[in-house]
């Protein structure tokens, strides 16, 4: 039994509490915090992202430590896509610059196996990254939780 503390909601997931944990994730990251983030993983995590795999939460934190150092001004949106049990599939795009000033939105798809307790036990996700210039940004947030009244991927076009 894991000896934290739980992360709700837990499957199995019907829409809502799906959408509520696709929500979550996205709020986490969006803080841009490989510890914070990290926590919602199972200690002995497996992630598959674009071509490098990872297992366990150190991985995780150092990977995303370098994610976040290359990936500046980084804001993403995810979408529920569909669930079943203890599974959810994803998709997600986000915004960042490199140190050139260079603009990029990365679209991607994730599927999400859950333990019991609401940990995060898989991952594995697909991202494609498109140059954009600056003025074909869509997030203009500032750096943090997406506001509730910003627009979602559908309603963007994405």
């Amino acid at each position: 039994m894991n000896s934290e503390n739980p992360r709700p909601p837990f499957p199995p997931f019907d829409v809502e509490s799906a959408a509520t944990k696709v929500r979550l994730a996205e709020d986490a990251w969006n803080t841009r915090d490989p510890q914070r983030v990290a926590l919602a993983y199972t200690p002995d995590s497996t992630w598959r992202n674009r071509a490098e795999f990872l297992v366990g939460r150190e991985a995780i934190v150092q990977f995303l430590t370098r994610k976040w150092n290359r990936e500046l001004d980084y804001r993403l949106i995810k979408e529920l896509w569909a669930f079943h049990a203890n599974r959810i599939a994803v998709r997600f795009a986000y915004e960042w610059h490199d140190d050139s000033g260079s603009w990029f939105r990365s679209y991607g798809n994730e599927n999400w196996e859950f333990d019991e307790h609401g940990f995060m036990r898989r991952r594995i996700a697909s991202i494609n990254d498109l140059p954009i210039t600056e003025q074909e940004r869509k997030y203009h947030w500032p750096l943090g939780r997406r506001p509730d009244d910003h627009p979602g991927l559908s309603t963007l076009g994405l």
